[in-house]
């Protein structure tokens, strides 16, 4: 399938109800030059300094916090709901000991502006550059949100990615809106 440039903003709707749904697949990569791919469930997409953004929540505790850090360049790719079991698969395990790609049978194949891979079987890709980072300031969050989600503390650190090319299969609008079966829901 033919992937075709497309506005980052062409499959803003859709790209959120997959998040919401089965989550999202991030790519990081390692100054080793080794993948890693995880769910994400957390995240929006707009526009900040003037320049299209993904914004992404990741945890210093997960294993492509260190690989951001490293790098700093990700991709977003919004996998057809046929890819639930892998997005639930890269949302449980750690690419400290797996290879989820392999695992999964999910392909990296080079992104266009950027470094880390897009993952072939997924219908549209953001390739983004990190152009701001800040750590999540619990003292500022409503108790109940910290009570919900940080009970054991581990604060996200939001990456601003801006986009510097998105692209999607020919056929995404029907692939996204096929209806949905058995997904899973990602943790955060």
């Amino acid at each position: 399938m033919a992937k075709v440039e497309v506005r980052y903003t062409d499959y803003f709707a859709q790209t959120i109800q997959r998040m919401r749904e089965d989550g999202l697949l991030l790519v990081t990569l390692g100054a080793d030059g080794k993948p890693n791919v995880m769910t994400i469930g957390w995240g929006t997409m707009g526009a900040i300094w003037s320049r299209p953004v993904f914004i992404v929540l990741v945890r210093p505790s997960r294993y492509s916090y260190s690989r951001l850090e490293q790098v700093g360049d990700f991709t977003v790719n919004v996998p057809p709901r046929e890819l639930a079991v892998a997005v639930n698969h890269c949302g449980t395990v750690s690419g400290r000991g797996h290879d989820k790609f392999q695992e999964m049978r999910l392909t990296p194949i080079p992104s266009r502006e950027v470094s880390p891979p897009v993952i072939k079987e997924c219908v549209v890709h953001y390739e983004c550059r990190t152009l701001h980072r800040n750590d999540v300031a619990p003292e500022t969050l409503k108790q109940a949100v910290r009570e919900e989600f940080y009970a054991e503390g581990d604060f996200h650190r939001v990456y601003f990615g801006e986009i510097v090319a998105a692209y999607a299969d020919e056929d995404a609008a029907q692939r996204l809106i096929a209806p949905r079966q058995g997904a899973v829901k990602p943790f955060p």
